[in-house]
């Protein structure tokens, strides 16, 4: 063992060596080209430069082409940064459409997460660029939020650590990639305007841990967003841009601007931001005459050059000669990735004996609604990507399902048909939900097709948490003659179903599934794959348990409350908890152990965990941790670690789950230190947030 960890502390050791003298070697580069630039050369490295043109070019059509977003030099050889969006795949080109990251937020899988990265990376750089804009871990406050899909869910620990396993598998590939949106953008209608109050602890605690979680695991970019944080629109905000990010958090990577909207002058550039995207409105000669007339200092713009450079550097350091074809892009590895990211996403709520389907004695399918037989990918926001296919619920059943059965379809408009077609099939699928006209990002009227059609706002916040009057009445029909109803919800974030989940036979929340949703819908509905996705959020009873919420607002206060935190502190039972999820097995928890290495700031917790079914199964294990004697000014339990564990039918494994101590700090406004604030706490291990399903265990930190 003693030479084994001897060679490992070698390797080590090489390795970091290896990193500093590549690090020596381009800050050198750095210095030197910073000293050989004119002031002129240097403003032009600090904004986009042609998307204007660009985009009316390309009919309206948003990241048809690779976007020049700063940096770029031709006298010195220095390349641009080449900017393409996500975050369900490169919106370049027909590329592989993933899931929307709030579907794989439900996977809590890190490690897919991080392979979905890869695949991002190797096509943004087969499509030739070197600037990835998808990686949103803006908080879910409200489900209600019309861009949620582009996020992980509602709790800062998940996104955290989803955000930085897709940032380390883009960066793998020499393409840098953004967080995104900082900071407290959690509402879309309103998100140009609209000015944010909060405490310092909801802050630190809530809206900015991830983004710290991000910067520490290396994303080398990020984007202010639009809205005003306590006054200051977040791209002149120099307490969020300056003071945290860059000073206590040493991001020495570059801050650009979000897109046409998100800087409105110079003086952006004093208060810490480097760049302004996607083209040179208000900097260029407009940043120049600010620096020579004093606003801004030019010790400002080299440390903005420097930034930007650093980040094309690193790179470029990491790309090396490395072939990345087109052929990648939608390559069978990286679809393949999309199907299997979609049957891990899937969440079962619930399940009254009509799933799985048995292959050998169904003999009538029938599939009723109009989403059924359409591609419906999510939003049409700049998320947006154009797969080479899409496969459907509809053409998965019809490729999966044996010869001898028979699959109807029918769009649902006529209720009577509807429950005649039902009363003579073996099971019905409903697929109901929302499309990118109910939510998404927002885009007005005016902006919707640069093209000249000037007549429709698209996307934006919902304004009602439940299924529209026709999928529920729809849904209700075909349940009233049916047991075997199974319903299939689309969605980026909580649906209310108190309506008419009591009728169902099973639902699934299916989300956007991605360009294979239809094959991984297919394999979960035949029991050829366990479900196994759990809930990022919670669904509560009655919207009227959560925050408020106007998407219209000017003003509003976001505070520490909000999803299973503000559930547990109100004592208010969740219709569906944070972290819950069924299968086609059952497990069960035991035998906590906590093993806490205070002089390391971790905490290790295992448990047993049993599947007691006959299938093969997935597990998402959940730890939270909250003082042993609450008080009403922190949460009852915050989530501070999970994991994905299979267990095979009838088996036993061992999951554990490693705790960093810093995730379960307060943030104290008065000492601006971080505090665990009680010695006694309770660990608690098990399937969801919800009290019932944990163990919990007494732990002195």
């Amino acid at each position: 063992m003693g030479a084994t960890s001897n060679n490992a502390d070698s390797k080590t050791a090489t390795s970091k060596t290896a990193t500093s003298k590549t690090d020596d070697a381009i800050e050198r580069r750095i210095d030197a080209v910073v000293a050989a630039l004119d002031l002129d050369e240097k403003v032009a490295m600090l904004s986009g430069h042609g998307f204007t043109e660009q985009i009316t070019e390309d009919g309206g059509r948003y990241c048809a082409r690779l976007y020049h977003i700063g940096a770029g030099n031709e006298r010195l050889d220095v390349a641009p940064l080449l900017f393409n969006d996500g975050p369900r795949g490169v919106a370049m080109g027909a590329s592989t459409c993933f899931p929307v990251p709030m579907a794989r937020g439900a996977s809590f899988d890190t490690d897919l997460e991080r392979r979905v990265g890869e695949a991002i990376g190797r096509e943004l750089r087969a499509h030739g660029g070197n600037l990835f804009g998808g990686v949103c871990i803006n908080l879910l406050r409200h489900p209600a939020w019309g861009r949620a899909q582009e996020t992980y869910g509602e709790d800062p620990v998940l996104l955290g650590r989803m955000g930085a396993a897709l940032v380390d598998g883009v960066q793998r590939h020499g393409v840098a990639a953004t967080i995104k949106h900082f900071a407290a953008n959690s509402m879309e209608n309103a998100r140009f305007t609209v000015d944010v109050a909060m405490d310092e602890r909801a802050l630190r605690e809530v809206y900015l841990r991830h983004f710290e979680h991000c910067v520490r695991a290396g994303a080398l970019a990020v984007m202010s967003a639009y809205n005003k944080v306590r006054g200051a629109y977040c791209g002149h905000n120099r307490e969020l841009l300056t003071d945290i990010l860059k000073d206590q958090w040493g991001f020495d990577g570059f801050v650009y601007s979000d897109f046409v909207m998100g800087c409105y002058g110079a003086d952006a550039a004093a208060a810490g931001l480097d760049v302004e995207a996607p083209d040179t409105i208000h900097f260029g000669d407009g940043l120049t005459a600010a620096v020579r007339d004093g606003r801004v200092s030019e010790e400002r713009i080299d440390d903005a050059v420097a930034r930007v450079l650093r980040t094309l550097f690193r790179t470029q350091a990491v790309a090396g000669d490395g072939d990345y074809p087109a052929a990648l892009v939608a390559c069978p590895d990286h679809v393949d990735l999309a199907r299997e990211a979609a049957a891990k996403s899937v969440v079962l709520l619930k399940n009254s004996g009509a799933l799985p389907w048995n292959a050998a004695t169904v003999g009538r399918i029938l599939v009723v609604g109009a989403l059924a037989d359409q591609a419906n990918l999510g939003d049409h926001g700049s998320s947006r990507v154009y797969p080479p296919w899409a496969v459907t619920a509809l053409e998965g059943l019809r490729r999966h399902a044996p010869e001898h059965c028979e699959i109807v379809h029918d769009a649902g408009k006529d209720l009577e048909l509807v429950r005649t077609l039902a009363a003579g099939a073996d099971v019905v699928l409903v697929v109901a939900g929302y499309t990118h006209r109910d939510e998404g990002e927002f885009i007005p009227g005016q902006m919707v097709d640069l093209s000249g059609d000037t007549s429709t706002s698209i996307g934006g916040d919902r304004v009602d948490l439940r299924l529209g009057p026709r999928d529920e009445a729809l849904i209700a029909a075909v349940a009233e003659v049916n047991a075997a109803t199974a319903v299939a919800v689309m969605s980026g974030s909580a649906v209310t179903m108190d309506a008419w989940e009591d009728s169902a036979g099973a639902i699934l929340l299916w989300w956007y599934p991605g360009m294979e949703g239809g094959t991984a819908l297919a394999e979960i509905l035949f029991g050829e794959v366990n479900p196994s996705g759990r809930l990022p959020f919670t669904i509560p009873r009655s919207a009227d348990d959560l925050p408020y919420f106007d998407r219209d607002a000017t003003e509003i206060t976001y505070d520490l409350w909000h999803g299973y935190t503000k559930l547990e502190r109100d004592g208010t039972e969740a219709a569906y908890p944070f972290g819950f999820g069924l299968s086609y097995s059952t497990f069960a928890f035991s035998d906590v152990d906590v093993s806490v290495a205070a002089a390391a700031g971790t905490m290790t917790v295992s448990v047993r965990v049993t599947n007691e079914g006959e299938r093969d199964g997935d597990c998402v294990v959940q730890v939270y941790a909250g003082w042993e004697t609450p008080d009403d000014a922190h949460p009852r339990k915050r989530l501070c670690g999970f994991t994905r564990i299979a267990v095979a039918a009838a088996a036993t494994e061992r999951a554990t789950v490693d705790v960093n101590l810093a995730d379960l700090k307060f943030y104290d406004p008065d000492t601006r230190t971080w505090r665990l604030g009680a010695e006694r706490w309770t660990v608690s291990v098990g399937a969801s947030s919800a009290p019932a399903d944990l163990l919990t265990t007494p732990v002195t930190l």
